[in-house]
């Protein structure tokens, strides 16, 4: 049964849309109540590649890492959102502690929220 918090894998094209590896995604919330749609988070191991003050590691050091399910130090790109169908979620690895979920979620609205900078 899938719900929020839980980390699950999705199969994720490539760049020039060929297929891809499955990768953790972080299920934030249902995006349906009619359809099994859920709105994602991508996850990934690439730290480097995180927005400051928006994305959220998720480190071994994290009282609620083991429960995860995730094998290195991750970050939830939380600029890196999606809309998928229910089906193609591969099994759930683990879940976030409930805590740091609502916390995620305060922070993507407060992102939201906030006015772009101007070029």
């Amino acid at each position: 049964m899938k719900r929020p918090g839980q980390i699950a894998l999705l199969r994720l094209a490539q760049t020039d849309l060929a297929p891809g590896k499955l990768r953790p995604v972080l299920l934030l919330r249902r995006a349906s109540s009619r359809f099994d749609d859920w709105l994602v988070w991508m996850v990934t191991s690439r730290l480097h590649q995180a927005e400051p003050n928006l994305d959220e590691p998720i480190l071994p050091t994290d009282p609620d890492f083991a429960d995860t399910g995730l094998k290195a130090p991750s970050m939830a790109r939380l600029s890196w959102l999606a809309v998928v169908e229910g089906a193609t979620l591969a099994g759930a690895l683990g879940a976030v502690a409930p805590a740091r979920l609502q916390r995620m979620r305060e922070r993507l609205a407060r992102w939201i929220l906030q006015e772009p900078p101007l070029s």
